[in-house]
């Protein structure tokens, strides 16, 4: 009897905690936790139909995310490819890792660093999940994500 009530209060506290965690919307700083982009100074860029290239107007937003990082060297960076819903799901997660590798290559050009790696969400995780041509311009993307060291 006693192992059944330990078992259902572990199950009970585990419940708790994790619903808390999923939840919870405020993240203690303790160094370890993701800093995204609207705490990171770090913005999103945006790409043509079809293409990962870097496009000119977003040039000025590369250079200042370069200029924030290389002030910032202690920093881990996470470059998310992403795409609207236009095409297979296969297609789009191979896009939206050329986009995050074309990202990453830039900013190793303009000298930064820091560590980076790539990641593809491909067309899953939509900024709107409208499906006319405004809603897909503003998915193809990538956003920059930042780990303290």
């Amino acid at each position: 009897m006693n192992k059944n009530k330990l078992l259902v209060s572990a199950l009970m506290a585990l419940v708790v905690l994790s619903t808390g965690a999923a939840c919870s919307k405020k993240k203690a700083n303790n160094g370890g936790d993701v800093v995204t982009e609207a705490n990171s100074n770090l913005k999103r860029i945006h790409f043509d139909f079809d293409k990962y290239n870097v496009r000119s107007d977003a040039i000025p937003t590369m250079k200042e995310n370069a200029s924030w990082l290389k002030s910032n060297p202690n920093t881990h960076v996470i470059v998310e490819g992403h795409c609207d819903e236009i095409g297979t799901n296969e297609y789009n997660m191979a896009l939206g890792e050329r986009r995050a590798k074309a990202a990453k290559d830039y900013l190793v050009n303009l000298g930064v660093t820091s560590s980076i790696e790539t990641v593809s969400f491909g067309e899953e995780k939509p900024l709107d999940p409208g499906h006319n041509e405004a809603a897909y311009s503003t998915n193809r993307r990538a956003e920059f994500v930042v780990r303290k060291k």
